[in-house]
């Protein structure tokens, strides 16, 4: 029987790639449900081509359009954040496919895991955000978690038949962006159109800017911490500018595993659809003779600072990691609008962190007040930089 799949963000970039991944199999998989936030145009076509049960605009101005152009398909539309919370739960769901970005993929993954669904995931905020409480949840329905971020899905596979063998570390390697190479006088002058040009992987705005300013990988950090029940001091983070070791395990004797492969996120996504079995696909294929030299660097936390305010976020813990990311959030956006400057964000970032409230233990609903009142004290700094320029 195929597999029944819920994406959850399908008109972003791990959505679409995942739909041509699902397209490549055919008969291994079923889309039940493509949520989006506005893009109905995509939204539309997707539905016509996948023809799934349901879809789910997450902007409820747009229900009466998209109904409208999808009535000629056997198709039921919905719309609102609690539609997709809903949607995740039903029993035609076998994978529910976390790929919103930000914050609001945060209560639908969590409806979706109370539900007892396996989770392909790829929106890091969620644990980020609330690790402790995801990996409760996890624990009392059942659920099961599978990385999709190249990063992640390298140490599960790493990981793969050490059961009970001690972890002595992980490493995450990081690209270094863009802007490996350039000094921080450099950096004050970037513009967004710059960037948004990854050298390696196709993503979308908002994990592109996180990437180059290592913000991504600071996420991944944190993200890392839960998935893999790690303390602070078992992560570390390598520059690799190539992108073909995606990660490393250390054990304890001494040995260390790495997982290879080409930069392309349809190969951990197809993974994390397929685990346990992996599928013969046609997808790019590592051949060592083109990359005659792997490199590897130590970051540097002075010109990308939100690296080293994410390790302090996460040693921190409490709703400090939730504070972060809602500053970065609402930092990105004024970056991407032209509004603050690209060292600008991580000063954002740690004035948020300075100024919010704290809590070491927080329920969700604190979560929620934190988030909100992060997104405020960001929003203000960002306007007093305004008003002194």
């Amino acid at each position: 029987m195929p597999k029944k799949i819920a994406l959850l963000g399908s008109t972003g970039s791990i959505g679409t790639q995942t739909l041509d991944v699902i397209s490549r199999f055919p008969g291994e998989f079923d889309i039940e449900v493509l949520t989006a936030g506005n893009n109905i145009r995509l939204l539309t076509q997707q539905a016509k081509k996948f023809l799934p049960d349901s879809v789910v605009i997450g902007n409820a101005a747009h229900y009466h359009q998209l109904k409208d152009t999808l009535k000629d398909i056997p198709v039921k539309v919905f719309a609102g954040d609690e539609a997709i919370e809903q949607i995740v739960t039903g029993s035609n769901i076998d994978i529910v496919v976390a790929a919103m970005v930000g914050y609001s993929g945060l209560k639908p993954t969590i409806s979706a895991i109370k539900a007892g669904k396996k989770i392909a995931l790829a929106n890091k905020e969620t644990l980020v955000v609330a690790g402790e409480i995801i990996k409760k949840l996890v624990r009392e329905s059942g659920s099961r978690i599978i990385p999709v971020d190249s990063e992640h899905s390298a140490i599960f596979q790493c990981l793969a038949g050490e059961s009970g063998n001690p972890i002595e570390k992980i490493t995450l390697t990081a690209s270094g962006g863009p802007f490996l190479n350039y000094t921080s006088k450099m950096l004050q002058n970037v513009k967004p159109h710059e960037a948004l040009k990854h050298p390696n992987w196709e993503m979308g705005n908002k994990v592109t800017i996180d990437s180059a300013s290592l913000m991504n990988k600071g996420l991944e950090v944190i993200e890392a911490k839960w998935l893999f029940d790690l303390n602070p001091n078992q992560i570390e983070v390598i520059i690799h500018p190539q992108s073909i070791i995606h990660s490393l395990v250390h054990f304890a004797d001494g040995s260390v595993k790495a997982q290879l492969g080409m930069p392309d996120m349809r190969i951990p996504i197809l993974y994390a659809l397929s685990y346990p079995d992996r599928y013969a696909s046609d997808l790019p294929k590592l051949d060592l003779s083109h990359y005659p030299a792997l490199n590897f660097y130590e970051p540097d936390p002075v010109r990308f600072r939100n690296l080293a305010l994410a390790f302090k976020a996460m040693e921190e813990g409490g709703n400090m990691p939730c504070i972060m990311n809602a500053a970065n959030e609402i930092a990105v956006s004024a970056f991407l609008a032209g509004k603050i400057g690209f060292m600008e964000m991580s000063d954002v970032v740690e004035f948020t962190m300075e100024k919010t409230e704290y809590l070491a233990s927080p329920g969700l609903g604190f979560l929620e007040t934190s988030n909100k009142r992060a997104r405020e004290v960001a929003s203000h700094y960002i306007n007093e930089l305004n008003k002194k320029s």
